[in-house]
């Protein structure tokens, strides 16, 4: 899918992103796109924009990031696993696990570069873990 945008709203983005901080900030509905969507909770900062959407068990909530800068006519690619992990944590999710998705090849829906964090009730029994992490 791709994102048209004018020389001039590409610009604006630019200048709307260098506004705001590099943590990631709650955002009041009031001032999401679409105040009666779906989503439980937007957070978005200078570089990311995340949505948190309701889940079924055994995840509590799922975590749609994406870039906040364009390329071309796509959201910037290119988000670390570091970054995913920090992200988790800033939204509140910290203390939980979290799996990201690799579905049957004929499952596979890309229509945007996101990504998307399922975040668990429940320890993975197979995760690694630090010695004495739990104690």
């Amino acid at each position: 899918m791709s994102i048209i945008t004018t020389r001039q709203e590409r610009r604006k983005l630019e200048r709307d992103n260098a506004k705001l901080p590099d943590y990631l900030t709650m955002i009041p509905r009031i001032h999401w796109p679409d105040p009666m969507g779906p989503q439980k909770a937007v957070w978005r900062s200078r570089s990311f924009l995340v949505q948190v959407f309701d889940a079924t068990s055994p995840a509590i909530a799922r975590l749609s990031v994406n870039r906040t800068t364009l390329r071309g006519e796509r959201w910037e690619d290119g988000i670390s696993w570091d970054e995913l992990q920090a992200i988790k944590n800033d939204c509140g999710y910290g203390i939980h696990d979290a799996v990201e998705v690799y579905p049957d090849a004929r499952d596979v829906v890309n229509v945007a570069n996101m990504r998307h964090l399922w975040i668990l009730e429940e320890k993975l029994p197979f995760a690694w873990r630090k010695k004495g992490a739990d104690k």
